[in-house]
Formats: structure tokens, sequence, C-alpha cells
């Protein structure tokens, strides 16, 4: 345990102490001297952004309820926190227990951005942990990692332990149930990390090599272990009605970035939108029932006191039994005035029923994401809504009394003209003219539009992970044509920084030569890189530079089909040559339909069965 008169100590001189202090409501707190395995969870960023995370509460009740496992949280401590520590001589610490993080077993981080890469650094080096995998022995803890991102692993091969690819909840407790059984019988490090590599799911970077050509593409990636798979299968639950889903959530002390119970509907997409990640990698749909959600959100509610229950997934209005849900979930708590909201709508799916009985209990601001400015680039990126989808939603949501709308658009698509660029500004100021033209009396509320544009990045297992990104200079381009062209009070227009789009095209496309380019560039004082006020893109290109890498190389540079790409050792269920057919259709601007109604061939029901594919 951590010398808790130092902690009490900084505690009084930071700006939020209730980051740090654990003993929320639904914690949970073993004694660590009755377990057999210690379980650090981790988020690298801050206390507010991790505790909205689901995953971070889906495993630490899945690990907690069994008797012999302790999960414990731990955050990326803020500046002035982490000031204080390093001059107490503090190291990182749980939540729960206050226990060095150094004592665990496993170090778990949750890989949601590749811009908080080093975050993870600095959490090692606060935790006194060798930053590489390499310069760690038996008595320090694995360093592991899952989540979306870890479906390109490679910038992090060198510093990581293992990675879990694919749905955490089953393979998490067979790897520690493998655990107990070494530590039980004369650990060995090596011989662990040799049995796991054998579970579907998991990757273990130090058994395998990759060589590469002349060019810098890879020559091949070849297993260097005999029994080590040379394709690692994601993981996926199959049953997500019988999968572990928590009964409680931790209340945080502070507001979090969402203060609300997060109801997990169902996994996967059937839209196939060219650009979403998410979308191809959690294939196939998985729906959890009506009686189930039911069943979860009455003893959430119970043991949060939340007052919004947010149905989550990547594209709700398309959950098959939403009416239904939505107007028992009413039923079931509108006395207590617990709403329920969905957090981003397709427009296609916008139903009017919906609406009407989200609006029971509040009204929140709607969001919806049309992505590109004109019909013909939403052809391309495989959006499948168009401009008549947008007036009839937002004509509705005006009459029933909604006043802020906001839009999300993305800029740097592939394909995209300025034409598409002013299309964003014309989307917007038509959501404005449609306010204006109601008869006044009808009008309620003071409008409010705002339009917010991403830079785009190109991902892996995307149709799209072989186009090159735009330049900063044509990004900063695009973005001035628009706001120099948006000069209406009512139309607020937002963006990304290109400069932080641009490290994180070349991160999220990387190869494993990345690694020494994140540790340098954590060794300059580069940490909280998604903060805009903590960015330093100076020292991301010095350290780019005194590593020899050329930044261009991963993220301008348009591949060739034929390529080997770093994480094509992947299996995530849809195939390459899919993937290949849906940039050659988004090229001719041509539309695939919703797999929903029919199968449009992308192979995850030759390897993963469930869901929409049985």
């Amino acid at each position: 345990m951590i010398n808790t008169k130092k902690l009490d100590r900084i505690l009084k001189k930071v700006e939020k102490p209730a980051r740090y202090i654990g003993m929320e409501q639904n914690s949970i707190k073993k004694d660590l001297n009755n377990v057999n395995v210690k379980f650090a969870f981790s988020f690298p960023d801050v206390y507010e952004v991790g505790m909205s995370h689901l995953g971070l509460h889906i495993l630490y009740n899945l690990l907690n309820s069994q008797e012999d496992i302790a999960c414990e949280r731990v955050f990326a401590p803020w500046i002035d926190m982490e000031e204080e520590m390093r001059k107490e001589g503090l190291p990182l610490f749980t939540l729960e227990n206050k226990e060095e993080v150094s004592n665990f077993d496993f170090l778990g981080f949750t890989l949601q951005y590749e811009m908080s890469y080093t975050n993870i650094l600095n959490m090692l080096d606060l935790s006194n942990i060798p930053l590489l995998s390499k310069n760690r022995n038996d008595n320090h803890p694995f360093i592991i990692a899952g989540g979306p991102c870890a479906y390109n692993p490679e910038p992090l091969a060198d510093i990581i332990d293992f990675f879990v690819i694919g749905e955490g909840e089953e393979v998490t407790l067979e790897i520690l149930n493998i655990y107990k059984m070494h530590k039980e019988n004369n650990y060995d490090k090596d011989r662990f990390l040799k049995e796991i590599a054998q579970l579907e799911g998991v990757y273990v970077p130090k058994f395998y090599e990759v060589t590469y050509k002349e060019d810098g593409t890879i020559q091949k990636m070849e297993p260097t272990e005999k029994g080590v798979p040379k394709i690692i299968r994601k993981r996926m639950i199959k049953d997500l009605d019988k999968m572990f889903s928590p009964e409680k959530m931790i209340i945080p002390f502070i507001e979090t970035v969402h203060d609300r119970i997060t109801l997990e509907i169902f996994r996967g997409c059937t839209r196939g939108c060219r650009f979403c990640q998410a979308g191809m990698i959690y294939r196939p749909v998985r729906e959890k029932s009506t009686e189930r959600l039911l069943e979860l959100a009455e003893k959430l509610v119970e043991s949060t006191g939340y007052e919004n229950i947010s149905l989550s997934s990547l594209s709700s209005c398309d959950y098959s039994q939403l009416e239904l849900l939505i107007s028992q979930l009413m039923d079931r708590f509108e006395e207590k005035k617990v709403g329920v909201s969905l957090p981003s709508l397709r427009l296609d799916s916008f139903s009017i029923d919906v609406i009407k009985e989200i609006e029971k209990v509040r009204k929140t601001g709607l969001t919806f994401a049309p992505e590109a400015g004109s019909q013909r680039l939403r052809d391309v990126i495989n959006k499948g809504i168009n401009e008549k989808d947008l007036t009839t939603a937002v004509s509705y949501a005006f009459k029933e009394g909604w006043s802020t709308i906001k839009l999300y658009f993305m800029i740097g698509l592939p394909t995209e003209t300025d034409e598409d660029v002013m299309g964003i500004k014309n989307l917007a100021y038509k959501v404005k003219d449609m306010f204006f033209s109601m008869p006044k009396e009808e009008r309620k509320g003071n409008l409010k539009v705002t339009a917010s544009a991403s830079c785009f990045v190109p991902k892996p297992f995307t149709p799209f992970q072989w186009v090159s990104q735009d330049s900063i200079d044509e990004f900063n381009r695009k973005i001035n044509l628009l706001r120099n062209s948006i000069k209406d009070n009512k139309v607020t227009f937002n963006y990304h920084d290109s400069k932080l789009s641009y490290l994180e095209a070349i991160v999220a496309r990387g190869d494993r030569r990345l690694s020494k380019v994140l540790v340098k560039a954590w060794e300059k004082g580069c940490k909280f890189d998604g903060w805009s006020e903590h960015f330093q893109y100076d020292k991301w290109i010095e350290a780019l530079e005194e590593s020899r890498i050329d930044g261009s190389f991963y993220a301008l540079r348009q591949r060739d089909i034929e390529e080997i790409l770093p994480w094509d050792f992947i299996n995530p269920g849809v195939s390459k040559e899919y993937l290949i057919k849906e940039y050659k259709k988004a090229v001719e601007g041509e539309l695939t339909k919703d797999c929903r109604l029919g199968c449009t061939g992308c192979g995850i029901n030759k390897c993963f069965t469930g869901g929409v594919c049985n």
C-alpha cells in the first residue's frame, strides 16, 4: 500500500481530488492478501473519461464476481496530480486499495484511441515498470491490452506483453485461470505466454518476426515459436443474453462525460459504412432480448439512482425491437422520472413513434450524422441516406419542440471535392431555414445548429484502409473554406485539429517500428495528446525525425491492394476480398445494401456465426 500520509498531503493541492480517492458507491474493495490474482484495469486517460466507458464496468464487475480475483481501477493522473506524485516519490496506485500498480499480476489497458498511447508509457513510468516488454522480468506485472485499437497492435508491439483481439469477457477469465495454474506449479513467464498464445484471440508480439522490403513495406511476418498460430482469430461472444452484464455501475463523486446508465442493446452493425472500423470488426450483429434488457435496466436504476438510460450500440435505431423496448422502459420508469436517450440517430431510422416515447420525460438535443455534405459522397462512403431523410427528421423535430440540432460530418473523405465540402454549409443552412420557415407561433425555443467536422482518418479493416489521407495543408484549406463561408450566428461550425488527425493516421496504420517513436515522443514530454491544451505537435515531429521515420509513409501514402499490411495476420471475420470489393465500389459511388436485407458476402458467416448471420 502506498504512503497515505503523502497522498493526503497531495490531495489538498490538486484540482479534483475525487479522481483519486475511490470509495464510490458500488465500487468493490477486496483483501488483496486473500486473492490469487490481482488485476489492475487501466484506462489511459483522465478519470472522468475512463469512468464513462462501458467496457470498464463490464470487466470490473465480471472479474470481481470471481472469489479469487481482485480487479481494481487506475486512470492517468492529471498534470497537477502527476507533478505532486513525482515530487513526493509516490508511485501510481489503484483506487480501491491504494496499492502500487507494480504489485499487481496484470496491468490491463483498454485501447480506445491511438492518441492515448503516450499516456500508457507515462503510466508505466509512474509505476516504475520498464517501458519495453524485453526489459521486464518475472517480478513485473504482465502488461496487456485490448479494445478496438488492438486490431492493429503493431505500434505497441515492443511495449505490450500480449493483446486480446476481439471481445474480452470470456478470454480474460481463461487467461487468468491459466495464470493461476502456472502460479501454483513453478511459474515461468515464457511458458505461460506460450500457453496463452494458443488461445483464440491472444497475440504475443515477441513470438513473431517481421521482415521488411527495401521500400519499407512488409516482406513477411512469421511466428518464431512452435505451436503459435500464424493468423489470430478475433474473440466473439455468441449469445449476448447469456454473457455477463453488470447489474451495478460505480457512481462517481464528480461529474463524468456520461453521467447515466449505459444499456448495451446489441453489438455489431449491418449498415456497412466504408469509413467505419467498428462496423466491420464487431460483426455479426447480436442483439440482447427486450426481456433481458428490461431486467438489467430495473437492476441498474435501483443500484445507481441515475435518471437517464442511454441505449448504446453502433446504430441503436436498428435494434429490431426498439419501439417495444422504449415503450416498455417508459411505462416502467416514467413515474420515477427516468428518461431514455439514443446517443446518435441515423436519419433514415428516425422513428416518430420512438421520439414521441422518449420525449415523455424530457427533451435532450438531437444529434444526426450525415457524415458527408453531398449525396455523391454519401454514396461513396455507403452511408445509405439522402437529404430528404434529413429534412423529414428535422421538420418533425422542430414541430415537436426541439431547437438544438447537432450535425456530424467528416472532411477529407476519399474522392471529396470542394463542392462536397461546401455541402456541409448548405445542409446546416437548410436546417436553419427550415426552422424559420415555420410560422412564428409554431417555433419553440432558441434555434442552435452545430455542424462539427472531423478530419477523416483511414483505419485498418475498412474498405478505406488503402487510401491516402489528406495532408494537413489540404485539411486546413477545406476547413477555412467552411469557416469563411459560415457567417450566421445560428450556425456554429466546429472542427478537429488537422495535425492531431495526421498523427492519429500514422499510429492507426503503423507497424512495429513506431514503438520507438512513441517512446521518444513520451521522453520529449508528450502525453494527453487528445487534449488540445497538451498536444505538442512539434515534439511528435522531432520524435519521428530522430527515429528516422517518415510520417507520410503511414498517413499520406496510397497503398497497393497487394501490399502486406501490418494487421494482415489478424482475422476479424470480414474477408480482405470483401474489403477490396467495397473499396472498388466506393470509387464507382456504388451502394451496398444493409445486410439485414440479405447477405452481402462479407465472409463473417464462414468463420463466426450468431445474430443476423444465423
